[in-house]
């Protein structure tokens, strides 16, 4: 499971539950968290060590920021090793991986896959940083918003996992869906700067059941149910081994600004109904 804040009803639910969690550290909490190691030790005593009973397993230190926000990116990486020092000093280092999330923007380059590339120099050291700790990168990928976006060039049963065959061929490896094929193109993003023993983990993925383009009950449900049968196998540049994945998201979030879409990502309504049933077997 993943919460975006450390809420505190959320983790007293969670504890004793084993339901392992990836934590968020608000993007509004980065500069107070990477200018002061001792706001940063305090993070971790009151969000982490006070809830003994909730199995953390990430911290995910800001969403989004690298390359879109570019007045916090700067904190982005001191403030995650604020936290992992906070995190050793607790000796939970072996129990909590530090990372941060980044959107499919955050690479410049990633078609072909091979070609991937970060669009941004900071992620070299952040990428360093992961390497060191033996910490994943946080990854979220939405075929959705690519297919959107271009849908004259992409094919919509190659964004829901439903292609016949592979449909872009990019030296050695042959790709049948667009996850694979951003999956893929951050691994080789993270090799070009030194961090080829860096895992992925999706942070979130998706799809809407309404509001928009190719918003639909019936593409969601394709999606993510595709999506829970096919992460077992691994991609083509990492095949055989599973990918840690987040389905986004749990409730459709129907006080959220922006797009229609936005409002629709959940697997139930706001009233706990579901929006279509799915099976995680």
């Amino acid at each position: 499971m993943r919460i975006y804040s450390p809420d505190q009803d959320v983790l007293q639910a969670l504890s004793g539950s084993n339901i392992q969690l990836i934590l968020g550290l608000p993007n509004d909490n980065l500069q107070s968290i990477a200018s002061d190691p001792s706001t940063a030790n305090d993070w971790v005593q009151n969000k982490i060590v006070a809830f003994s009973g909730v199995a953390f397993r990430y911290i995910a230190v800001g969403n989004e920021v690298i390359p879109e926000n570019p007045n916090l990116a700067q904190y982005v990486l001191p403030a995650m090793q604020n936290i992992q020092n906070a995190i050793n000093a607790a000796g939970l280092q072996s129990q909590i991986k530090v990372s941060t999330a980044v959107s499919g923007n955050a690479l410049g380059q990633s078609y072909p896959p091979s070609a991937g590339a970060f669009a941004s120099d900071s992620m070299g050291s952040i990428v360093q940083f992961l390497a060191s700790n033996q910490a994943p990168l946080l990854f979220n990928v939405y075929p959705y918003f690519s297919y959107a976006g271009n849908s004259a060039q992409i094919s919509l049963d190659y964004a829901l996992f439903t292609s016949d065959g592979a449909v872009v061929h990019d030296g050695p490896f042959d790709y049948q869906n667009l996850f694979d094929a951003m999956v893929d193109a951050a691994y080789a993003a993270l090799e070009k700067v030194g961090g080829s023993d860096v895992r992925i983990v999706v942070s979130e993925s998706g799809w809407p059941s309404a509001g928009g383009f190719a918003a639909s009950v019936h593409n969601a449900k394709t999606y993510n149910r595709n999506l829970i049968r096919h992460v077992g196998q691994g991609t083509p540049r990492r095949p055989g081994s599973g990918i840690e994945a987040n389905i986004f998201a749990m409730f459709n979030e129907n006080q959220k600004d922006g797009e229609e879409t936005e409002r629709n990502f959940g697997l139930f309504y706001p009233d706990g109904q579901p929006v279509y049933p799915i099976s995680f077997n």
